[in-house]
């Protein structure tokens, strides 16, 4: 009973851009229907996994949704699509819309077929400009925003990756409010619309927003970069056996904290230390002189001290100690779960929490079209129908999907 009970999405994502941001709207409560291509989703294929078609990153992108597996290059399979889409509120891609259009499902189609419909497409660039054509990916995306240059600055001058596929995320966490906004207006018009989330444009302003700095201005009055997340001595803190994450920023901060180890005086001793805008100005002799600091005394007894002094801090977890961190433990994040054939799983709930419409993992991750002869029933074909979509091989029908009422 998630906040978009009742709200029927057709889900034609893949890899995990778009599968991410649809698995948020279902654990909101949407009834989203993943149409797969016989080949089904590539992440599938992605190790580790228990067995074939099920590994590790599409399990953590696609719970509660129902799968189905058209074959979009056959007429049958796009008639099929066009009448599950007759009655949905959203349609979600991450193809190019060069490809839709190929495909016969460009947004006048669907408009056409539901004028009610959120037609919401999720890629590499915004159609207005000479980038519109060109395939995307996550890293083509970092590099392109600034973020792999930004990394080269703050470290030893190599550009690099993050280690995570940040824009695929960020921008699927974009997505969500978009379709969400879309619907409410919607339901304030009584008409869908078209609304393109362009992967590159949002990392540029995700990026820039911290960045932009002096080019904000016309003329600029500096150059781009902020200086306190660039200094290459921003990191976690070596101690004498770990590390600890702590931030000192405000001037309360740094007073609380130059009392707790005994050197109140310093801001007296050292004018680089006085007030907010000498230590951003002087970040780098600031942040190295703290690791110097940090590096006499033990992990725990850092985080005891800042912890006494209200000082902002954190361990700093690997995959062995996150999974036993007790905040984590106590808020239920990782929630086990029993899958019918991949055995006990780990999942990671929604973070987000409701007081009146809380959301719930109700279905586990499909297998490949598994529930593709129910969808199709729920949409109004008759056995015959469905009978003749297998015969063509326009759909690819198996077994029944896993949910939480197998356990």
């Amino acid at each position: 009973m998630g906040p978009l009970e009742g709200i029927k999405i057709i889900d034609m994502t893949s890899v995990l851009m778009g599968p991410y941001a649809t698995q948020m709207l279902g654990d909101m409560g949407a009834d989203v229907i993943k149409v797969e291509a016989p080949d089904g989703d590539v992440t599938r294929q992605i190790a580790p996994s228990r067995n074939p078609g099920m590994g590790a990153i599409y399990l953590n992108a696609n719970r509660n949704k129902r799968s189905i597996c058209l074959d979009l290059k056959q007429d049958a399979g796009r008639e099929a699509l066009l009448r599950l889409a007759a009655d949905a509120d959203v349609l979600v891609y991450n193809i190019r819309p060069q490809a839709m259009r190929r495909l016969g499902l460009g947004y006048e189609t669907l408009a056409a077929v539901n004028p009610r419909l959120v037609y919401a497409g999720l890629f590499g660039f915004g159609q207005g400009g000479p980038y519109a054509a060109k395939p995307a990916y996550d890293d083509l995306i970092q590099g392109a925003s600034v973020m792999s240059s930004l990394i080269a600055k703050a470290g030893d001058g190599t550009p690099r990756y993050v280690p995570s596929a940040i824009a695929d995320r960020v921008v699927g966490l974009a997505a969500v409010g978009a379709i969400c906004a879309t619907l409410v207006n919607r339901d304030r018009t009584g008409l869908g619309q078209q609304v393109d989330i362009p992967m590159f444009e949002t990392m540029v302003g995700f990026v820039l927003g911290d960045h932009l700095g002096g080019l904000t201005f016309e003329p600029p009055i500096g150059g781009g970069g902020y200086g306190r997340q660039l200094s290459p001595e921003r990191r976690p803190y070596r101690t004498s056996d770990g590390y600890v994450c702590a931030l000192i920023y405000t001037d309360k901060q740094w007073a609380s904290f130059l009392e707790a180890i005994g050197q109140a005086d310093l801001p007296q001793r050292d004018p680089r230390f006085a007030n907010f805008a000498n230590r951003i100005a002087n970040i780098d002799h600031v942040y190295g002189e703290l690791g110097r600091i940090f590096a006499q005394r033990g992990t725990a007894e850092w985080l005891e001290l800042l912890e006494r002094a209200d000082i902002p801090s954190m361990p700093m977890h690997d995959f062995d100690s996150v999974l036993s961190d007790p905040h984590l433990a106590q808020t239920g994040f990782f929630q086990p779960v029993d899958h019918p054939t991949e055995g006990r799983l780990r999942m990671m709930r929604l973070a987000t929490t409701w007081s009146r419409t809380p959301s719930e993992i109700t279905r586990l991750p499909p297998h490949k079209g598994a529930d593709g002869i129910a969808i199709l029933r729920d949409a109004g074909f008759s056995d015959d129908e469905i009978d003749e979509l297998a015969a063509q091989r326009a759909l690819l029908a198996t077994e029944r999907a896993p949910d939480m009422a197998d356990n």
